[in-house]
């Protein structure tokens, strides 16, 4: 191990690079999940007739007792959990990856919104899925913790070098500057 990867940063680093391996598999397996809502949604919209037979649907049973957000979250710990065994990093690196992952996750909604309300003609659902999930997570980072603005977009736009593509790190640091403008007011005066 080298010294620097024993420095604050360089541990906040690693933990924002887990995280997003993190919450990169999390927005895949979801993939289907979504597919299966969107056909759900479609056939809905046809009318079954007087024959039509309603099944019922059973949760698995630590399900049923959770909150869609509690459910969210302990899924969301099981893939961070697994992810994580893969990489080093020092404990409070890990609680911080960890701390961001299910706070992305449990807020994705609202951060959603925040991107694409800053993403000019970009969709949440067309972005790639890398650009997509650093734009949640330095969003995240933004909105609710006090990480230096200028850190959190240095950091977002080294992760979009590293693990996007060519386009990446220019697109995801127009839509941050954006959101940190509208977020962190006091910090562009």
């Amino acid at each position: 191990m080298t010294a620097q990867s024993t420095t604050p940063n360089s541990a906040r680093h690693r933990a924002r690079e887990v995280a997003l391996q993190a919450l990169f598999a999390l927005d895949l397996q979801q993939r289907p999940r979504r597919r299966e809502l969107a056909e759900e949604g479609e056939a809905g919209k046809e009318d079954p007739g007087d024959d039509a037979v309603e099944v019922e649907r059973e949760d698995p049973p630590e399900e049923a007792s959770q909150s869609p957000a509690k459910t969210a979250a302990s899924g969301a710990i099981a893939v961070f959990e697994s992810v994580a065994e893969n990489f080093e990093m020092p404990h409070a690196a890990h609680d911080f990856a960890r701390y961001l992952v299910v706070q992305v996750i449990e807020r994705s909604d609202g951060l959603d919104e925040i991107v694409a309300a800053h993403a000019k003609n970009w969709r949440i659902s067309r972005m790639a899925v890398v650009d997509r999930n650093i734009l949640r997570l330095a969003t995240f980072e933004l909105a609710h913790t006090g990480t230096a603005a200028a850190i959190v977009l240095d950091e977002a736009v080294e992760l979009a070098r590293r693990f996007g593509s060519d386009e990446s790190p220019p697109f995801v640091n127009g839509v941050l500057d954006a959101v940190a403008r509208k977020v962190r007011k006091e910090e562009f005066k």
